[in-house]
Order: C-alpha cells, then sequence, then structure tokens
C-alpha cells in the first residue's frame, strides 16, 4: 500500500479537515477487509442516494441501522436457533455483521425499508438556508453617501 503524506494540505487549507481526515481513511484502510454482505449505492437524484445492503435471512427485529456522528451504522445479529442443523451445502450466510458508511455533512437519512431480502436505506442532503448562496446587491457609491448625509442630518 502507498503512503501519502497530507500534511500540505493541511498547511494550504482552511476548513478542510474532514476532507484529509477521510483521504487518510482510506489511504490507510486494508485492502483485505471483508465485503460482506454486498451493498449497492445508487445516486437517486442530485443530493440524494440509495444504499441497498442484501440481508437475506434476517429479520427486521435483527436488523440495526443507526445515525452517529456523521456515521451511518448498519449492522445485524442472528438470534440463536435452538434446534440443530444438518447442512449439507451452506451457501446462505446470516453471520453477524456490521457495515459503516461515512456521511458528508448536512447529509442525513430519511427512512429504511426491508423487503425481499435487501435493505434500502435513503439519504438526503440538505444544505441549511444560511449555508446556501446568496446574491449580495451592490450599491453606487452616491447612495451610501445621500444615506450617510441622511443619518447624521
Amino acid at each position: 500500500m502507498r503512503n501519502f503524506d497530507l500534511s500540505p494540505l493541511y498547511r494550504a487549507t482552511v476548513g478542510f479537515d474532514q476532507l484529509a481526515d477521510m483521504m487518510d481513511r482510506v489511504f490507510t484502510n486494508d485492502v483485505s477487509r471483508e465485503t460482506y454482505p454486498p451493498y449497492n449505492i445508487e445516486k437517486t437524484g442530485d443530493d440524494a442516494w440509495r444504499i441497498t445492503v442484501a440481508v437475506a435471512g434476517f429479520t427486521d427485529a435483527e436488523l440495526n441501522v443507526e445515525v452517529k456522528e456523521n456515521a451511518l451504522l448498519i449492522s445485524a445479529r442472528k438470534a440463536e436457533d435452538e434446534t440443530p442443523r444438518t447442512y449439507l451445502h451452506r451457501g446462505i450466510a446470516t453471520r453477524a455483521f456490521e457495515r459503516r458508511f461515512h456521511l458528508a455533512d448536512h447529509v442525513r437519512v430519511t427512512g429504511a425499508v426491508h423487503e425481499n431480502g435487501l435493505l434500502h436505506i435513503d439519504l438526503v442532503r440538505e444544505v441549511p438556508e444560511a449555508l446556501k448562496p446568496r446574491r449580495i446587491e451592490i450599491a453606487a457609491a452616491k447612495d451610501i453617501e445621500g444615506k450617510a448625509k441622511a443619518i447624521e442630518g
């Protein structure tokens, strides 16, 4: 794995700490990470996404979806089955898992639906009005002088 020095990014920018942290996380992750369960990330609109996770064999009660500090955490734990079973082939994995997705600022989860062995989680970016671009009127210098004289007089 390659090592990147992100210190020039820190000294040349202000307020991009989260971006640098994210890049640091991506570059330091182990490539042999577990890929269970499989998932899709789909763009459903300009500021909307859907994460679909294959959770065959899990019930709604065994699944957990949680948002904490800009991270979406999806986990599942299968209830212990008391009946002993003998499998000739076991291809459906129902082992416990925990999958974490880091969310950008102002991205929030709007809902989760479990159907046909798939867990769908909808996300949307909602930028607050205070952070949206706004047009500033440019006043002519003579208008400002006139207002200043009116205030003084």
